[in-house]
């Protein structure tokens, strides 16, 4: 089948799917944790699906309160780890103008921060201290913007805070999007003056596409100042992206330097 008419058939798929969630969001704030929880996991799974993203099997168990700490390629990255482990995201406020995405993960208790805003980053600071203490498991993506996953930008220390503040485990997490042989792909990347359209278009277009997410041991917060936990942090995260591109290099190599062995001269 043309790739085309697949984009298409996955393009009507993905509006039910938005129209199922807007339903949803209507009575979702008013449920009990636990059912919101499963809701939130299912449909974002469910979205993955739409788009033919494989997830790579990942334990994320150990993973119940603290802050999660991740590099940031796509929008899609909010669906990739809530599908795994349902959290409260920290997203800039541009997320929220975005069409039916933007009040889906409103009504899914996305926080919102205004960048540049020094007094808005201290009132979110403050919420998310009094969240972690209650329980809450909270995900920030602390470089501020997203990239295309071939290195990790600097982190942003201030948004890390709270966690030292709270007392709780910060939990650092790589994602690296693929293609079915482990190499580095792009499809999912929303960077530059890519529009949320054309991004979406993009990924309806993309035949099969993988997603790891590759968990580094958890940090306590309060051990560290912010900068220094903020560079651990991003260490842990671009020691992991380079362990796997450096595995993939490995794989690629190897059958080319055993068919270089056999046109080696005989010794016998």
């Amino acid at each position: 089948m043309p790739q085309r008419i697949i984009a298409l058939f996955r393009a009507l798929r993905l509006s039910l799917h938005i129209v199922y969630g807007l339903l949803m969001a209507v009575i979702y704030p008013h449920l009990p944790a636990a059912m919101r929880r499963r809701i939130l996991r299912n449909w974002s799974a469910d979205l993955l699906g739409i788009f033919n993203v494989r997830l790579e099997a990942v334990d994320l168990g150990t993973l119940r309160n603290g802050l999660t700490v991740s590099n940031h390629i796509s929008w899609l990255d909010i669906f990739v780890l809530n599908s795994v482990k349902p959290m409260r995201f920290v997203a800039k406020s541009e997320v929220r103008r975005w069409p039916a995405i933007g009040w889906l993960c409103a009504r899914a208790d996305t926080l919102f921060i205004e960048r540049g805003n020094a007094r808005a980053a201290a009132r979110i600071n403050r919420q998310l201290g009094m969240l972690m203490q209650q329980g809450e498991c909270l995900a920030v993506f602390p470089e501020g913007t997203s990239t295309d996953g071939a290195q990790v930008a600097n982190f942003h220390a201030l948004l890390l805070q709270p966690a030292i503040d709270a007392q709780v485990p910060l939990h650092p997490i790589a994602i690296r999007y693929q293609d079915e042989n482990g190499g580095r792909s792009a499809a999912a990347a929303y960077i530059d003056d890519i529009s949320f359209g054309t991004s979406l278009w993009t990924l309806l277009n993309t035949r099969k596409l993988h997603v790891r997410l590759m968990p580094a041991p958890a940090l306590h917060a309060a051990d560290f100042e912010r900068r220094a936990l903020a560079q651990r942090a991003h260490e842990s995260i671009a020691a992991a992206l380079q362990q796997a591109e450096s595995h993939k290099l490995h794989i690629a190599l190897t059958p080319a330097q055993h068919s270089d062995d056999n046109l080696l001269p005989s010794t016998t």
